[in-house]
């Protein structure tokens, strides 16, 4: 289940997107999203929840009385930083999509009024995307425990040896002398 919270200052807005969410699927490719959806008509109601309870996506309208849409995304990211991030705005403020883009790595600007089917699939691409950079994060984190105690000596050691092998491969004398094959001390 993926949670969304979304924040508007219009009920109206909330309710008809909270209608749509629940009522039509959520798919990208073949990966359909179950949503559990919250809504808010305050900003600042909005972070206190984001503080408390965990979201995969924010969704947010830009103009707003308390904050605009960009402000709430960018507290949210501090508290959340792997959730999606998406704005909603009836407003096409060039500016502000650059600066939302800068600041707070929006995944979409969606225009007001929107249409059905692209604000289903922005949702489901942006789930979809922060899942395929979770599962990355984690792969990720996995083979460095695989690796565990080696270092970038041990590394370097490796590709050396891959590039020329037996490069590393010295022998010890037992007073710490280094000794030469057999085949290299007869040759001379």
């Amino acid at each position: 289940m993926s949670r969304i919270l979304i924040l508007d200052d219009e009920d109206s807005i909330l309710k008809s997107l909270k209608r749509l969410l629940r009522v039509a699927p959520c798919t990208v490719g073949n990966k359909t999203f179950a949503l559990e959806v919250e809504t808010f008509g305050s900003p600042l109601e909005a972070i206190e929840r984001a503080r408390h309870e965990p979201f995969d996506l924010f969704l947010s309208d830009f103009r707003m009385p308390e904050m605009d849409g960009i402000e709430f995304l960018k507290v949210v990211k501090e508290i959340q930083p792997d959730a999606a991030r998406l704005i909603l705005s009836g407003y096409a403020d060039l500016n502000a999509l650059v600066r939302a883009v800068n600041e707070i790595g929006i995944d979409r600007f969606i225009g007001k009024p929107w249409n059905d089917y692209e604000l289903l699939s922005a949702i489901a691409q942006s789930l979809a995307h922060r899942e395929l950079m979770l599962e990355n994060r984690q792969l990720a984190n996995l083979v460095r425990l695989d690796m565990g105690d080696i270092t970038p000596e041990t590394l370097e050691a490796q590709r050396l040896e891959a590039l020329e092998p037996g490069i590393t491969q010295v022998n010890w004398g037992p007073d710490g002398s280094v000794l030469l094959d057999a085949d290299l001390t007869n040759r001379g």
